[in-house]
């Protein structure tokens, strides 16, 4: 039994240790935010925040998230109260297909925690490791550059 904090909640999964994390967040826990695109850390579909530290869920073990805080896309926000990155994610249209958008915007997240000013440069390199098929990258950018305006009270950017 592996126990750890899942969008603050608690939870115990019952699976062997070397699990990858992103199978048992999209099968007995039934989250669909992180997706499965490549196995491989290659693609950054399953990116969860560790700790506040983006990671590969594809590759990341149960083991390595015991009793430690794992947050994905749906504890961001909610949708009557979305944290700033999804709000500016629409308002921008950051988004095509969607299908990285999740891995993205927990890795976003993550960025801003740590940096709540990021210039274009940073950006660029903390969401380097994912791939977006749609070529929506500029706005992307732009959503985060918004998302972290609000964040420090600046208002919409």
């Amino acid at each position: 039994m592996v126990r750890f904090t899942l969008n603050g909640a608690e939870v115990s999964v019952q699976a062997p240790t070397t699990t990858p994390l992103l199978h048992v967040l999209r099968g007995p826990l039934g989250l669909s935010g992180p997706r499965f695109g490549c196995g491989t850390e290659q693609c950054g579909a399953c990116m969860v925040l560790v700790e506040g530290v983006a990671r590969h869920a594809c590759t990341l073990s149960l083991e390595a998230v015991r009793e430690r805080n794992v947050r994905t896309v749906e504890g961001l926000g909610t949708p009557a109260a979305p944290h700033p990155l999804q709000a500016a994610f629409l308002a921008k249209q950051a988004g095509q297909c969607g299908f990285c958008l999740s891995g993205i915007l927990v890795s976003a997240a993550a960025l801003l925690e740590r940096d709540p000013d990021p210039d274009d440069a940073t950006m660029r390199e903390a969401l380097d490791p994912h791939l977006c098929r749609c070529g929506s990258h500029n706005r992307i950018l732009r959503a985060v550059r918004r998302a972290a305006a609000e964040m420090r009270g600046e208002g919409r950017a």
